[in-house]
Order: structure tokens, then sequence, then C-alpha cells
């Protein structure tokens, strides 16, 4: 029995010298298990730092890198505030964390010595860090990934359906603001078209009508001239009695008519007698 005891208190002995030979091997395993503790009782900051020392001893440890990057967006996530204002200390801090743990879990999704459902995880965690940012379209080929891998995963059905409605209705808000953007520079051009077409009416109208009154002016000057003419060409009647522009009523101009024509018939009679070869003198007509 004694020999049966020592055996038993050797082989105890022999199994906790290889697990500290193991640990101190590889203390990046005793890092992460630390990590995972203090992730339950929702210590993230404590978490993190395990995780991040973890990292520090084997940069290429999966379940670091994983558990860090989920770590880092339940630290983004448990500060409410940062979301009260997008431009608060709290608010860039959380989003560090966040982009953070995107360049993690990228890191671990590529890791091609790592089972399906475990990079299936590893992708699942990168698309709602993507989702977090509104980086809509890589979140939904992260979450397409995962379910590459996993086609059963509910949960990652469900963010890829969601996620998928939310980028078709972004692109249709920004096909409607490109549509209103065009629409609204259409118009804008319109109405400047319209302006100018309406101002070159209004300048063509302001010719015209400089023109026409012009022309107006014109024809009233002419009208005037062509009154002055005809006034003197066609002397209105001067009524009876009443003496002429000349200062000659119309008995003495009838008067000097019928000298002029008396004076006209002596004339006429004496180149009558020049024809007939005799002289007839009269008297002198002084």
């Amino acid at each position: 029995m004694k020999q049966k005891s020592l055996h038993i208190i050797f082989t105890v002995l022999a199994l906790l010298c290889v697990t500290t030979l193991s640990a101190q091997k590889m203390p990046e395993r005793g890092l992460v298990r630390k990590g995972n503790r203090l992730f339950d009782k929702e210590r993230y900051t404590q978490s993190a730092d395990a995780y991040q020392h973890a990292l520090n001893h084997d940069s290429t440890s999966f379940e670091a890198r994983y558990n860090l990057g989920n770590t880092m967006i339940r630290r983004a996530m448990a500060d409410t505030t940062a979301y009260a204002d997008p431009e608060s200390s709290a608010a860039k801090m959380s989003q560090g964390f966040i982009s953070q743990a995107e360049g993690l879990l990228q890191a671990a999704a590529a890791d091609s010595l790592r089972t399906a459902d475990e990079r299936a995880d590893a992708f699942y965690n990168l698309g709602n860090s993507q989702f977090i940012q509104q980086k809509l379209q890589e979140a939904l080929k992260s979450y397409r990934q995962s379910l590459v891998l996993r086609p059963d995963d509910m949960e990652a059905k469900y963010n890829y359906a969601l996620t998928k409605k939310l980028l078709e209705q972004q692109q249709q808000q920004q096909q409607d603001q490109q549509n209103n953007d065009q629409n609204q520079d259409q118009q804008q051009d319109e109405n400047q078209n319209q302006d100018q077409n309406q101002q070159g009416n209004n300048d063509q109208n302001q010719n015209q009508d400089k023109n026409d009154q012009s022309d107006n002016k014109q024809d009233k000057n002419e009208d005037q001239q062509g009154g002055g003419d005809q006034e003197q060409k066609e002397q209105p009647q001067q009524p009876q009695g009443q003496k002429p522009k000349s200062g000659m009523s119309e008995e003495q101009q009838q008067q000097l008519l019928n000298a002029i024509q008396a004076q006209e018939d002596k004339t006429q009679e004496k180149l009558d007698e020049k024809k007939k070869g005799i002289i007839i003198r009269g008297k002198k007509n002084w």
C-alpha cells in the first residue's frame, strides 16, 4: 500500500512539473485563460490587457487575436456616452477600439490553419466590427464568407439579410439624392435660360419700342414738314373781304391781273403786225 501511495505521489508531482514546464514554455496560453476569466466578469479593460500580453509572447496566437478583437468591440459598445456626442473624446476612443478589433479579426479570419468553425466565427465578428463602422459593403462580404464556412448559422444569416437590406436602402437614397441634384441642376439651367430669354425679349422689346418711337418721331416730323409744303402749295381760300398775306385785297389782285392780261394782249398784237411786215406805233406806254 505504501509503495502504491508513493507511486501516486510521484505521478502527481511529475504532472505538476510537466504543467509548470509547459506554462513556462507557452505563457500566452495562461494569459489567454486569464483574459477569458476577466471577460466573463465583464472586466474588459483588464481582459484586453491579458490578451495583449499573450500576443506579446506569441503574435500568431489565433485565440489571443480573436478574443482581443471581441473584447475591443465590447469595450466600444460598453461606453454608452460615446453615442451621445460623436465628436467627444469617448466617441473617438470607441472608434479606435472598433478599428483595432477589425484589424485583429481580419488576421484571425485569414488564418488558414484554423478549423472552418473557428474562421466562421472570426468572419462573423469581423462583419460586426465593420457593421458598427457603417462599412456595410465590407460587412456584407464578411457575413457571406462566414456562411460559406458554416451555412447553417442563423445569426449570420440574419445579419447578412439585415445588412443587405440596409445597403439597398442606402444605395436607393444615394440614387434619389443624385436624381434630386440632377433635377435641381436641370431646373436651375432652365430658369437661367428662361431668365436669359426673358431678358433678351425685354431688350428686343425695348429696342423695338425705341425704333417705333424713332419712326413715330420721324413720321411726325415728315408730317409736319409735309404739312408745311402743302400749306405752301395749297393756300387755304381766304374769306371774302379779308386781305391775303401779300397785303392786297381781292379787288386789287383782280386789277393787277387785268393789267397784266392787257399788256400781254398788246404784245401779241405787235407780234402779229410784225408778221404782216408793218410796225404799228402806239402811244408811249409810260
